[in-house]
């Protein structure tokens, strides 16, 4: 009896270590087509920061293709896009409040919806491709319009940029560039008042 219970821990531990050291290789193996970044952005008391992977053109085409148009995106590889700022701020003019968010975007020929959403997911698909997303958990949804670059971008990329009283949050691969703004309210109220 106690080889049994002997036999079947040992069974259980080695079963287990397989399955955590599959997930290690497959993890370290995507993070090297699809390496993982983090950037940020800060002025006086507004934090913004987004963690994503940024995963490389090939000479694939991407929007349309790679990534079909009208169809959720994770924002990148891998885990779900997210998207933390410190304070409540404007998204396109719409309150978004503080907080940490998920980011998913619906890519279509000439606008983009980006959506924001509460939950944390672990990964950005299931294991049947499809969006982790669960759309009740939206906070908000804006639609912004596409921009063409001149010159393709081999990784997929975001930035922000500062530009007078407001920040752009740009998404960027191949020869596309969305550019969503974002204001600080408070920033806006001290503009006004001097």
């Amino acid at each position: 009896m106690k080889n049994t219970i002997r036999n079947s821990f040992l069974g259980v531990i080695i079963v287990l270590g397989a399955i955590m050291l599959t997930y290690i290789i497959y993890k370290n193996n995507t993070k090297a087509f699809s390496p993982e970044d983090t950037v940020e952005f800060s002025s006086g008391d507004l934090q913004l920061e987004v963690f994503y992977n940024r995963p490389y053109k090939k000479n694939r085409q991407i929007f349309g293709g790679l990534v079909p148009y009208n169809e959720v995106w994770r924002t990148g590889a891998n885990e779900a896009t997210t998207f933390y700022t410190s304070k409540d701020i404007l998204v396109d003019g719409s309150l978004l409040p503080a907080g940490t968010y998920t980011l998913w975007t619906i890519p279509q020929e000439e606008s983009w919806k980006i959506i924001f959403n509460s939950e944390m997911y672990p990964w950005g698909i299931t294991a049947d491709k499809l969006p982790s997303r669960v759309a009740e958990y939206d906070v908000l949804t804006l639609e912004v319009p596409v921009r063409t670059l001149k010159n393709p971008l081999e990784q997929f990329t975001i930035f922000f940029e500062e530009q007078q009283d407001l920040i752009n949050f740009n998404l960027a691969w191949d020869q596309t560039l969305v550019r969503v703004p974002i204001k600080d309210p408070e920033t806006i109220e001290q503009i006004k008042a001097s």
